[in-house]
């Protein structure tokens, strides 16, 4: 059971005072655990490549982090240069301003820029940001998703006001159909946490205490 769960775990370490030495850790953990893939900052993903060469275990970055409010330009250009220096998933965030305006449109094409410049090459993931978010504005976030062809919705960077729920991982879920998968997270801490995303729809965890998961025990920390 728990090696499932490890392979369907993001390791992520996005703090901005993270270290070389803490990224090594998080990638000889990754190895060790077999998790589906390291989720670090743009910064590291180079080096992180570079460790995990030869391993089944990905390397993820973050587009747009943490805010969404770069411009789709930016976005697409950053998952290139993610793509170049060996990211095989990328997690964008979507322009939560954007959407809340009604601006569909908007939030669409820059989904899709992202989506073109890592397809064939990565897969990716949409954060939706959804504490910050009605449910009619999750609805459509993710049915945004999907229309641009995004791999997965997102439920939080983990670094807003809230992370992941079960009822937004249903919801989510429910939105997107069978098809696409589900990533919970932020404040997915415990083993007991992630089997209840799982049961939820979620077909990804990302969490900074894949450790501690995968043993059974709980986490204090926030990501």
């Amino acid at each position: 059971m728990t090696t499932n769960i490890a392979k369907m775990i993001d390791h992520t370490l996005l703090k901005p005072e993270a270290t070389k030495q803490q990224i090594e850790e998080i990638c000889a953990e990754a190895k060790e655990y077999t998790f589906a893939s390291v989720c670090v900052n743009p910064t590291w993903v180079k080096y992180c490549s570079e460790l995990l060469n030869g391993t089944e275990v990905k390397v993820c970055t973050v587009i747009g982090f943490p805010l969404g409010a770069t411009t789709s330009e930016v976005k697409a250009f950053e998952t290139t240069n993610a793509i170049e220096n060996g990211a095989t998933e990328v997690d964008m965030v979507i322009n939560i301003g954007a959407l809340k305006d009604g601006n569909d449109d908007l939030v669409k094409k820059d989904i899709e820029a992202v989506v073109q410049a890592a397809k064939g090459k990565a897969l990716t993931k949409v954060i939706i940001e959804a504490s910050l978010l009605t449910e009619d504005e999750k609805v459509r976030a993710c049915q945004l998703s999907k229309e641009a062809g995004a791999d997965f919705v997102k439920t939080s960077t983990g670094f807003s006001t809230g992370g992941a729920t079960k009822e937004d991982i249903e919801l989510m879920r429910k939105t997107v159909g069978p098809d696409l998968g589900v990533k919970a997270s932020g404040g997915v801490r415990s083993l007991e946490d992630t089997e209840t995303m799982i049961k939820a729809g979620a077909t990804r965890i990302g969490a900074s205490s894949g450790v501690k998961i995968v043993q059974g025990l709980q986490s204090d920390s926030d990501y």
